[in-house]
């Protein structure tokens, strides 16, 4: 299926990496290993993946990512921004399914959205950053590794729960919304 790109897509990136970029700093911090936490941005990045599919997602992983990095942390780690590009793809491949725009945002499609939203994070997070650690700064395996496993945990355990609720109070809203301008 092709993916329409247009005007409405465009503000959602521009609306999706101002948010990402502001809840940035808003996080909680593991304290087992340095630079991991549970960040709230993820849900954001999974919300506006699943609805408006993967070109958005992967622009406001990609952009929102290096531009909080940039501002808060002063410089960009490119081997965790490029994961969040792949995550948000990933889970807009599959915006269609969710049915979120159209207020379909059921037992069912939250099952799905959530299956992907592990994989993509597994992915992105338990074998992209840590490699791309490894070949672009070479940092020690067995730390990296730790790191991305526990950014897989927190960003499922985020996307699964504050990404799911936005969502689904999204199709509700959304769908009676449309339903009324289409009257």
């Amino acid at each position: 299926m092709k993916q329409k790109f247009g005007i409405k897509e465009v503000v959602a990136i521009g609306i999706g990496t101002a948010l990402f970029v502001v809840l940035t700093n808003v996080q909680i911090p593991f304290g087992i290993i340095p630079n991991t936490a549970l960040q709230s941005r993820v849900a954001i990045l999974t919300f506006f993946a699943a609805v408006f599919g993967p070109v958005v997602g992967g622009a406001i992983g990609l952009i929102g990512h290096a531009l909080g990095d940039a501002l808060f942390y002063g410089g960009v780690w490119w081997s965790w921004v490029f994961p969040d590009a792949v995550f948000g793809i990933l889970v807009g491949i599959f915006a269609s399914k969710y049915a979120i725009k159209e207020g379909g945002f059921g037992k069912k499609a939250i099952i799905l959205f959530n299956v992907i939203q592990v994989v993509a994070n597994a992915i992105a997070w338990i074998l992209v950053a840590p490699v791309l650690d490894i070949l672009i700064y070479a940092e020690p395996t067995d730390k990296v590794f730790i790191q991305g496993a526990l950014a897989f945990i927190g960003n499922i355990i985020v996307s699964g729960v504050l990404g799911t609720l936005i969502a689904a109070a999204y199709s509700k809203v959304g769908a009676k919304s449309s339903s009324l301008t289409k009257e």
